[in-house]
């Protein structure tokens, strides 16, 4: 678990490889109530330690609020709270990642996690899908689960995860 100590100083210790030639994505791993789990790398624009949001009335419980990001306001998922998680007192490991997402039209969002941990090449045969649920169950948002340094990473498709249509 990494502390965050001033603004994007996680994605200035990762090495982040230009390109990766073997088929590999790189994944910014993050933790949510002890689970891992991953983003490509690609879509991160920015990790803000947690600072105070401007709230917006009549949103739903996940949504904290909106950021003012140098002009842009930036709307503030909780990911915990999405997940359907109990609330955590956010702490001084608590960051904001910010994220590009695409669509019917292209966003910037942030998601609050728990933590961030580390950046991982993940080649597409060591994923495994992700389990078949049943219909009671949406885990459309689960590219699939990585068997990395013994923990299973659950990887995560931006685009469906925070869709218009999941996060309201």
């Amino acid at each position: 678990m990494a502390e965050m100590n001033t603004e994007n100083e996680i994605l200035d210790i990762l090495d982040i490889a230009d390109s990766i030639d073997d088929g590999s994505q790189q994944y910014l791993t993050f933790e949510l109530d002890s689970e891992h789990y991953g983003v490509e790398i690609l879509r991160v624009q920015e990790i803000k330690g947690w600072g105070s949001v401007t709230s917006i009335p009549n949103t739903p419980e996940h949504v904290c609020g909106v950021l003012n990001l140098r002009g842009v306001i930036v709307p503030i998922i909780d990911l915990r709270l999405l997940f359907g998680m109990p609330f955590n007192a956010y702490t001084k490991t608590t960051v904001v990642v910010v994220v590009k997402v695409e669509g019917i039209t292209d966003r910037i969002l942030g998601i609050v996690v728990d933590a961030v941990s580390d950046a991982y090449n993940v080649h597409p045969d060591m994923i495994s899908n992700a389990p078949d649920l049943g219909s009671i169950v949406d885990t459309s948002f689960i590219k699939g689960i990585a068997d990395i340094d013994e923990c299973m990473l659950m990887l995560l498709d931006i685009d469906k995860l925070l869709s218009v249509e999941q996060i309201g």
